[in-house]
């Protein structure tokens, strides 16, 4: 009788260390599940933690890379040549190139652009060695602007009192007449990107101190260039009073016409007002030339009459009788 006590009492003990392992197991499996979902939590976390790091890296990564090609045609005078040394001196992104040989083959632009790192150009044509049309365009793939530059006036050429420093960024400031007219609008986004130096420029400087402004009047923008003054130069020491001084260079812009792609493409906007200076100058030579024929017909119509009135020559004349 002991003796079945005795087993009875080793199998209920084994049965029980043996229940025990089991929970044992049942908890430490338990714990090794739960671990492994806190590692994948935080492995979670910790992947979108780096995915919005990556996020906010690309996202300040993210410039402002606009450059501008900036080239002229053969045939310019000192006059315009001084005009885009100008230009170039204002604009630090601008890279400027040599003179393109053809005129006719505008097409080979956005190559040289994109030769040259550039998704902008600025391309100046001379005509007759008197007429300069201005190609604002962004390449490869347009819009594109053809402009007539007129009423042109150098740095060099006014010599007026203001100044910035070669390389600083400017303010770009349009007219609100640009917001009125679909055009306008083109012109404006075009010219901002154009204009506008990117604040990571290569030979741009971290100074904001001149404000470039497009004004449209009588369907022509006016350009001019200020410098702005925190002091008055009269008092040094006094308070500050922002004001503006002019610096140039100055010219007026008209319109021509738009085109889709980059120097080509389906006509988007064409100006009907604009004459074209070779029309304008031979209407000017019509018009001298039709004076001269005015004059002239007055004088044969004198000289008719004279012949009409003159008498007929008597024959008792002094120089009859006596000759």
């Amino acid at each position: 009788m002991a003796t079945i006590l005795k087993a009875q009492s080793k199998a209920a003990n084994a049965v029980g260390s043996k229940s025990g392992k089991h929970k044992e197991k049942r908890k430490r499996d338990d714990n090794e599940d739960e671990d492994v979902v806190m590692a994948d939590d935080t492995r979670t976390i910790a992947h979108g933690t780096s995915n919005a790091q990556g996020d906010e890296g690309s996202q300040k990564k993210k410039r402002n890379k606009q450059r501008v090609l900036l080239l002229c045609s053969r045939g310019v005078t000192y006059r315009m040549r001084h005009l885009m040394n100008d230009l170039e001196a204002l604009l630090p992104h601008v890279k400027k190139d040599s003179k393109l040989d053809s005129k006719n083959n505008l097409g080979l632009l956005p190559e040289l652009a994109e030769l040259n790192n550039c998704n902008n150009t600025l391309y100046f044509e001379a005509r007759r060695h008197e007429d300069l049309y201005m190609w604002a365009a962004k390449t490869p793939n347009g819009p594109s602007i053809k402009m007539h530059v007129q009423n042109i006036h150098t740095m060099d050429e006014l010599k007026m009192t203001g100044n910035c420093l070669k390389g600083s960024r400017g303010i770009v400031s349009f007219d609100k007449a640009f917001d009125e007219t679909q055009w306008g609008r083109m012109v404006k986004e075009v010219f901002t990107q154009i204009f506008g130096v990117p604040p990571l420029a290569r030979r741009s400087k971290p100074f904001i101190d001149h404000i470039l402004t497009f004004s449209l009047l009588d369907n022509k923008i006016w350009f001019r260039n200020f410098q702005v003054m925190e002091k008055d130069p009269e008092q040094p020491n006094g308070p500050v009073q922002m004001s503006l001084v002019e610096i140039g260079p100055r010219f007026v812009l008209t319109p021509i016409k738009i085109f889709e792609g980059a120097f080509n493409g389906a006509t988007i906007f064409s100006n009907p007002e604009f004459v074209s200076p070779a029309a304008a100058r031979m209407e000017v030579r019509r018009s001298k030339g039709e004076k001269y024929r005015i004059r002239k017909g007055v004088e044969s119509e004198r000289s008719s009459r004279r012949e009409l009135r003159r008498r007929p020559e008597d024959e008792l004349a002094v120089s009859k009788v006596f000759s």
